[in-house]
C-alpha cells in the first residue's frame, strides 16, 4: 500500500518546510506531491531549493487558479493507492494519517473525513467560523443524505481509483462541497474519524472567508441538482 500526500500551496513560506518535515516523519510508504499555486510571497523560491526525488514531486502552477485546481493537478500526478489531502499550513497534524486511512485499509471505507468536531483536541478560536461550518455541513447533509460533522475539513483520504468515477471541476475552495456531493451521490462508503486541529486566525494567514461560504452554498445546490 502506497500513500500519495497531495499538498496544495499558496503563500505559505513560513510553514511549508515544517509541514514537509512532519509529513516525512510519518512511518508509512508514501510519495509527497506539492503543487504551488503561483505563490507570491517567496514560497516558490523555498520550494525551488528542495531536491526532488521519487518521494517528493514539486509542481509549479503557471498561474494562480485556486485550491481545487491545484488538487486536480496533484491528483493527476499521484501514483499511490490512497490519496490524502494535506494543507500547507500547520493546522492539521500528519501524525494522524494512520487513523485517517485505517478504515480504508481494513476495507470498511472508500473515503474518510477527518472531523475536527468529534472530540479531538483543538485550538479554541473563531466562533462564527464554526457556525458557518455547521451551516454548510448541515445543508450539505440535507441534500446528500449523509450525516457528516465536518464537510469542510481539509483531511480527506480516499482510494485513488474513485477519481476514475467522479469528475472534479471546481477551482477554489469549492472542492469541498463538490467532492462531498459527488462521493455521496456515487454511494461510496464514507467514514469519519476524530482529528486534532490547531486553527489559525486571519492575522496568521487563514485565507478562506465569507465569500467562499456563500459560494459553497451555491455549489451544494449545484452539484446536488445540476451536475
Amino acid at each position: 500500500m502506497k500513500l500519495s500526500v497531495v499538498i496544495p500551496v499558496y503563500n505559505e513560506k513560513s510553514t511549508i518546510v515544517d509541514v514537509l518535515d512532519r509529513v516525512r516523519e510519518v512511518a508509512i510508504s508514501k510519495e509527497i506531491i506539492v503543487v504551488d499555486d503561483c505563490s507570491t510571497d517567496g514560497t516558490r523560491d523555498v520550494l525551488g531549493t528542495l531536491p526532488q526525488s521519487e518521494d517528493l514531486k514539486i509542481i509549479f502552477q503557471p498561474r494562480n487558479s485556486g485550491k481545487g485546481s491545484a488538487l486536480r493537478t496533484g491528483f493527476a500526478a499521484a501514483t499511490g493507492d490512497i490519496i490524502v489531502v494535506q494543507d500547507a499550513d500547520l493546522e492539521y497534524d500528519p501524525a494522524e494519517y494512520g487513523k485517517l486511512i485505517e478504515p480504508i485499509l481494513v476495507n470498511k471505507a472508500d473515503v474518510v473525513y477527518g472531523s475536527r468536531f468529534l472530540g479531538g483536541p483543538h485550538r479554541v478560536l473563531l466562533f462564527w467560523h464554526r457556525v458557518g461550518n455547521l451551516i454548510l455541513t448541515t445543508l450539505s447533509n440535507m441534500l446528500t443524505d449523509l450525516n457528516l460533522t465536518d464537510m469542510e475539513t481539509c483531511y480527506k483520504a480516499f482510494r485513488a481509483d474513485i477519481l476514475k468515477k467522479i469528475k472534479l471541476r471546481e477551482n477554489r475552495f469549492g472542492f469541498e462541497p463538490e467532492f462531498t456531493a459527488k462521493v455521496g451521490k456515487a454511494r461510496f462508503r464514507i467514514f469519519e474519524v476524530p482529528i486534532s486541529y490547531s486553527g489559525r486566525d486571519y492575522t496568521e494567514g487563514k485565507k478562506i472567508g465569507w465569500k467562499d461560504g456563500v459560494a459553497a452554498i451555491y455549489l451544494i445546490f449545484k452539484y446536488r441538482f445540476f451536475d
